[in-house]
C-alpha cells in the first residue's frame, strides 16, 4: 500500500536493549526524523589546519573509557554505533561528560527530537586529509555551538537519556562520510559508518 507522507517521517529501528551492571536494560524506540533536518549541510567551509586531528581519544572517561563500558557495540543487533554506560549501571552516569575525541569542527548541536534527543555531530580531518564525523546522541545538555572550533578532550555536553526514554547513556558513532543525513541507527548497512572503538584504537 502507499505510504503516506506525514510531518514526521519515522525511520523503523530495531527495539533493542543495552545490558548495564545492574541488569537495567536500555530500549532504544523508534527513532523519529524531522522532514526539514534531513538534508544535513555540507562541510562547505575552509578547514583551519590549526585544529587537524592527530590522534583520538575516547568520548567518555577521557582519554581510555576508564569507568564506562561499551554496553551495544558496533553491529550488535545491527547497531551503527555504540552505546556507553557507567560500570556503576543505571542512571548513574546522568549528567557525566562527554568529550570530543579530536579537535574538530562542530557541524550541528540541537535537540533532534524522537528517540535522538540532543546531538551533537563534530567534523574532524585526519593529516591524510580526509575527514571523519563522530555524533554524540541522547545528551542531558549541550555545552558548544555550532561552527565553533574545539580541541580534543573539550567538555561538548553531559549524559542523557533522551528526555527519559532510555536509561542514561551515550549513543556513538563514527562516520567516514560526514554528509549523510542523521539516520536511523541501526541498519545492516554499514557504507560510511566505522566500528568506533577499533578506530579510536588505530588512531592513538
Amino acid at each position: 500500500m502507499p505510504i503516506k507522507i506525514q510531518t514526521y517521517i519515522f525511520i523503523s529501528c530495531l527495539f533493542l536493549s543495552c545490558k548495564t551492571e545492574n541488569t537495567s536494560t536500555i530500549k532504544e524506540t523508534k527513532l523519529e526524523v524531522k522532514t526539514e533536518q534531513v538534508k544535513e549541510h555540507k562541510p562547505e567551509f575552509v578547514y583551519d589546519s590549526s585544529y587537524i586531528s592527530k590522534s583520538f581519544d575516547f568520548p567518555v572517561g577521557k582519554p581510555d573509557a576508564k569507568g564506562y563500558y561499551n554496553a551495544q557495540k558496533f553491529q550488535e543487533d545491527l547497531h551503527l554505533g555504540e552505546d556507553w554506560n557507567a560500570v556503576t549501571g543505571g542512571n548513574s552516569d546522568l549528567g557525566d561528560p562527554i568529550y570530543t575525541i579530536a579537535n574538530g569542527y562542530v557541524k550541528f548541536a540541537d535537540d533532534y527530537g524522537g528517540g535522538w534527543g540532543n546531538i551533537i555531530r563534530i567534523i574532524h580531518k585526519m593529516p591524510n586529509g580526509k575527514l571523519i564525523e563522530s555524533l554524540y546522541a541522547h545528551c542531558d545538555t549541550i555545552l558548544v555551538q555550532e561552527k565553533q572550533w574545539i580541541t580534543k578532550g573539550t567538555k561538548i555536553g553531559t549524559i542523557g537519556n533522551a528526555d527519559g526514554q532510555y536509561l542514561a547513556h551515550l549513543h556513538f558513532e563514527i562516520r567516514n562520510n560526514v554528509e549523510m543525513p542523521i539516520g536511523g541507527g541501526y541498519s545492516d548497512i554499514t557504507e560510511g559508518y566505522l566500528n568506533p572503538t577499533e578506530f579510536i584504537k588505530q588512531n592513538r
